[in-house]
């Protein structure tokens, strides 16, 4: 009964007409920046970051939440009808699905994306609101040494799963930690890597990073490998699949949905790699394995549901952990304390609208998406063929803007001239930013917890490995790190990225 008076006041939360406006804001500019290529959800969410200050907790968190799943519709638009992911884990759908539509089948290969991404969000959406309450329990009876073993094995799992070599990743994690640090202690209030400016007394402006190494590192990247685009839109009026369709899609579904809910937890890139693994299945227990990249269906309804439910089953770590399992979680996370609350266990137990309003949003937005994705398909199309010249100026202005307004500060704006371009080289030089992000987030986080620990065991460091749990979480980070760098497991990692790459 519990479970289900928790969902009613959720639904309550969610229906009011606030903020369902700002779940069909947050679906539709999701849904809009998955199909405009080279933007994305990282970018979109840390641009609008200032915004969410003017508004309520709960309708700027529906809201964020929103532009994230409508972003995994989105990017199989223009994988579909351009062969350009709009998302990156929407790059495995291009495979199939812009050969069905070079086939003239576009209108089917987008139904089947956006029918399977439906399914897989309503639930994973079930799994968040089932598992989350009992894990918030769990996670009420941690202490300091566990919190601190777990954001260890949140790190080392992001460096797993990020693009590219495992030592560029592991320093990414390393870099965020250290600017982590620039501010005053949190203990005695003695500035620390400030050098003389007191601007960064309260340390580096969280928006300001993510604005810069995904918002205009972006941009610089978009301009610099701007293409023609060729859409290709023959028979997309044509939506419904045929009885045989639905046949072959159903199986692929449930099983993307089943990995996608799994992966889509894990740190690091588990929308990106579970739609990978999804296709690799489908291809795996095909009759005719010859079909996938000449336009199968299950190669598009196995990996857009598995990304879908990935993207909500990310938010299980964030809601009751307060560890962000990517990105756009750290960046959720950075709009909670915005709004002055505590990412953490305590979420659900002091502000249970907030926590129930989020997840009864989901399966709303998730309504949404299908009722408007298909019927405005044509408005979509039209505005892949806006030029990115006319895009990117308005960008880097709500980019500049939006960062200005969060403090006023000039200094904030340096910082996002700085980090663009840190961003860029480091695009240039193939280090994944992800990591960085996630260090920067944890890395205060982590100095806490693990300070807080040694002080309640009186400067005992074996606190962390005679307390079971926290045990438990190091060992798991050590065999994380060795399995990823045994030759075999890093051959077929290097695979798998480099195929969500192509």
């Amino acid at each position: 009964m519990d479970f289900l008076s928790n969902l009613g006041l959720g639904f309550s939360v969610a229906t009011s007409f606030e903020n369902l406006l700002f779940c069909l804001i947050g679906v539709i500019l999701g849904t809009l920046i998955g199909v405009l290529p080279g933007i994305g959800a990282t970018a979109t969410i840390a641009m609008l970051l200032p915004i969410t200050f003017q508004l309520e907790p709960v309708s700027s968190l529906i809201m964020l939440a929103g532009i994230y799943y409508g972003a995994q519709y989105g990017g199989s638009t223009t994988a579909i009808l351009i062969n350009m992911p709009g998302e990156s884990s929407s790059a495995v759908t291009a495979i199939d699905g812009y050969q069905m539509a070079r086939k003239g089948r576009a209108g089917i290969a987008l139904a089947v994306a956006a029918i399977g991404s439906f399914f897989a969000g309503s639930v994973s959406t079930l799994l968040v609101a089932l598992f989350a309450p009992p894990l918030t329990i769990i996670a009420l009876k941690f202490g300091s040494a566990e919190y601190f073993s777990l954001m260890v094995l949140g790190l080392v799992m992001s460096v797993a799963l990020a693009h590219g070599s495992i030592v560029k990743a592991l320093a990414m994690v390393v870099l965020g930690l250290l600017l982590g640090t620039v501010g005053s202690d949190i203990f005695d209030g003695t500035p620390r890597f400030t050098f003389g400016i007191t601007a960064f007394a309260d340390g580096l402006n969280f928006v300001a990073l993510a604005v810069g190494v995904f918002g205009i590192a972006e941009i610089l990247r978009n301009l610099e490998n701007e293409t023609d685009r060729q859409v290709l839109t023959n028979n997309v009026g044509r939506l419904w699949p045929s009885r045989q369709d639905f046949r072959a899609m159903v199986g692929p579904v449930l099983r993307g949905t089943g990995l996608g809910s799994v992966l889509g937890i894990l740190p690091g890139g588990g929308a990106i790699l579970a739609s990978f693994a999804s296709y690799t299945v489908e291809k795996k227990l095909s009759k005719h394995p010859e079909e996938f990249g000449q336009g199968a269906i299950a190669g598009v309804a196995g990996p857009e549901s598995a990304n879908n439910a990935g993207a909500q089953t990310s938010f299980i770590p964030l809601l009751t952990l307060g560890i962000p399992a990517n990105p756009v979680m750290a960046l959720m996370i950075g709009a909670m304390i915005i709004q002055g609350i505590v990412p953490g266990p305590n979420v659900a137990a002091e502000q249970p609208a907030l926590f129930w309003g989020i997840i009864a949003s989901m399966w709303i937005g998730n309504l949404m998406l299908v009722v408007l994705n298909l019927p405005l398909i044509g408005l979509w199309v039209k505005l892949l063929k806006v030029p990115y010249y006319i895009l990117f100026p308005i960008i880097m202005a709500m980019c500049s803007i939006g960062v200005y307004s969060v403090n006023s500060n000039t200094y904030d704006l340096y910082a996002v001239a700085f980090f663009g371009l840190l961003g860029y080289v480091m695009g240039k030089l193939r280090f994944e930013p992800a990591p960085l992000l996630l260090g920067f987030v944890l890395g205060p986080l982590l100095e806490e917890h693990l300070r807080r620990a040694m002080i309640l065991s009186r400067g005992d460091a074996t606190t962390f490995v005679t307390r079971p749990i926290s045990l438990t979480l190091l060992l798991l980070a050590v065999g994380v790190l060795v399995l990823v760098f045994l030759p075999s497991i890093r051959k077929s990692r290097e695979e798998v990225f480099t195929e969500s790459d192509a």
